[in-house]
């Protein structure tokens, strides 16, 4: 018989130590059993420093919802030039713990304390993003210029 499987503090403790250690510093623990599941269930550990370029998904079906469960998170939204429109602060425990961020809408996240975990859910499958999803005014992770972006957006908490 298959069990329920437990979010619990030592499952929190074993990500955000693996994305610390990670040259992205970031890691996911999947819920899901396959990239191809119609639901992706996630939590993402992130630490400061991570670069998630801005991005949008396309598809009608890939709105994305995000819960902070641990820690501090930053979004960013922006408008098709790349101006920023919206920032929040969510916060475990606060007053904005979530956000649901429509398709289409331009978005980047990055942790503003340590040991930040948050959980994701959006539509499957996993697709790579496609070059229209790809904000063409932001560096790619690992470009030049993505850290002295990354710290621009930083600074915006």
């Amino acid at each position: 018989m298959t069990q329920a499987h437990l979010i619990d503090r030592l499952l929190l403790d074993e990500l955000v130590a693996t994305a610390a250690a990670t040259p992205r510093r970031r890691k996911n623990h999947n819920f899901h059993r396959s990239d191809l599941d119609v639901a992706h269930r996630l939590l993402n550990a992130i630490e400061p420093g991570s670069y998630v370029p801005p991005h949008r998904h396309l598809d009608p079906a890939k709105d994305e919802t995000m819960l902070v469960v641990r820690g501090q998170l930053g979004v960013v939204c922006f408008d098709d030039a790349g101006r920023v429109t919206q920032t929040t602060l969510l916060a475990a425990g606060g007053e904005v713990i979530g956000v649901d961020i429509p398709h289409g809408v331009w978005h980047s996240v990055l942790a503003c304390s340590p040991g930040t975990v948050f959980f994701e859910a959006k539509a499957g499958p996993w697709a790579p993003l496609a070059e229209a999803e790809r904000a063409p005014w932001a560096p790619a992770e690992n470009e030049e210029g993505a850290a002295a972006y990354q710290a621009a957006l930083r600074a915006l908490f």
